[in-house]
């Protein structure tokens, strides 16, 4: 499976072809480096992230997201993945446009090299309540 550190373009667009008007809840499932590279050098890759972590909540919430709960995977129960994740995070976003806005304003991009240092790869999915596509259906 792959995982990968940013969306691409077209990843970008299937988001926002989603509900418009509501929030998205981003889930992160995240697996860090074992050792950070370049100026985190001497952290682990989680300790580098987490630097990452701290700086980006701030950003997301003085934009009107929140962070709901963060966890450790401890356990697979159901279906199988070669991809040893190791934090389930769960981020909320007042609309997947301002969660676009966030994601490539130039405040996360320069944050963001605590990310790529520790980070090895990640999956991002966008979900929405459910209530909310059952009304639109």
């Amino acid at each position: 499976m792959k995982i990968a550190q940013m969306p691409e373009p077209a990843q970008f667009q299937k988001l926002m072809e989603g509900p418009q008007d509501t929030p998205v809840v981003m889930v992160n499932l995240l697996k860090f480096k074992a050792a950070a590279d370049g100026t985190n050098q001497g952290m682990s890759g989680a300790a580098s992230y987490m630097k990452y972590g701290e700086e980006m909540r701030k950003f997301v919430e003085s934009k009107g997201g929140r962070f709901i709960w963060t966890g450790r995977v401890d356990s697979m129960l159901i279906g199988e993945s070669d991809v040893d994740f190791e934090i389930v995070a769960l981020v909320e976003y007042p609309s997947r446009k301002a969660f676009v806005e966030i994601a490539t304003s130039d405040h996360v991009a320069k944050i963001g090299e605590d990310r790529k240092m520790g980070l090895e790869g990640q999956w991002l999915i966008a979900t929405t309540q459910a209530h909310e596509l059952l009304e639109q259906s």
